[in-house]
């Protein structure tokens, strides 16, 4: 297989949600959707990092990005619900949506994960992620071509001592993804798939494994040709799979399914 070369207005005149856009993965992939050509909602808890990115992609002259501040924590249907009317009505259309938010989490042994911490990760990382499906589906569902991707993660798809609850939501993702694929199919113009990012130099990553130096990382950005993949029409007909982005980097080439 050869290696993945988007064009450079993969995504002209889409509208894609990021969910986590302010630092990381969130920020390098709302980055790279406006560079080629889409307009970006920049989603997260904290304005002042998401004012940032809005920044950075108008000095590129990408198109305008729009910045939505809400904390999934505390966020219920009817916020989700009014997100996705503000996108309708402002915007006019969403043909994608990228989950990239999750609650920061250090390895710890089960029994010292109390109750709360529980709820903070399946909330952030799962369950708003499935509401936010669900509001937007209307909006999706009119898209001629749309595409909802989860963010996973290695422990989540190969669970390990001490990743605890932050490890069983990203499982979830993944239980999720399977299932909304299954639902979607009678709407062939709608897909969702799931990738597993694997080491880059992200905060999340940087907190996990202080050992590392984080330029020893590599850096998010060389994971964007996999989200571009299937946030992009060149992933249409692919629904319900876990992209594995190591393996894919190794590879050289498109994207593979997780074994």
């Amino acid at each position: 297989m050869k290696p993945y070369q988007p064009s450079p207005d993969l995504l002209k005149n889409r509208v894609i949600l990021v969910t986590g856009a302010g630092q990381g993965i969130g920020r390098a992939a709302a980055l790279a959707f406006a560079a080629h050509g889409a307009t970006v909602i920049l989603h997260g808890r904290q304005e002042a990092r998401l004012n940032a990115v809005y920044d950075e992609i108008e000095r590129a002259g990408h198109p305008k990005p729009v910045v939505f501040a809400l904390d999934l924590m505390r966020a219920n249907d009817a916020e989700f619900q009014a997100m996705a009317e503000a996108i309708g009505a402002q915007l006019g259309r969403l043909d994608g949506i990228l989950h990239n938010a999750a609650e920061r989490y250090l390895p710890a042994p089960l029994e010292l994960q109390p109750l709360e911490q529980w709820l903070r990760h399946l909330r952030v990382g799962l369950a708003a992620a499935a509401a936010i499906n669900r509001a937007c589906a209307p909006l999706l569902k009119a898209a001629p071509d749309a595409s909802v991707v989860m963010t996973s993660e290695t422990h989540g798809h190969v669970p390990k001592a001490y990743w605890g609850a932050f490890a069983v939501s990203k499982a979830g993702v993944e239980a999720l993804v399977k299932i909304q694929a299954d639902e979607w199919e009678l709407y062939p113009q709608l897909r969702i798939n799931a990738v597993i990012p694997g080491p880059v130099r992200s905060p999340q990553r940087i907190a996990t494994h202080p050992g590392i130096p984080k330029e020893q990382l590599p850096d998010p950005t060389v994971l964007m040709p996999a989200y571009l993949y299937l946030m992009g029409p060149d992933s249409q007909g692919i629904s319900g799979e876990i992209i594995d982005c190591q393996t894919w980097i190794a590879a050289g080439a498109l994207p593979r399914t997780a074994e």
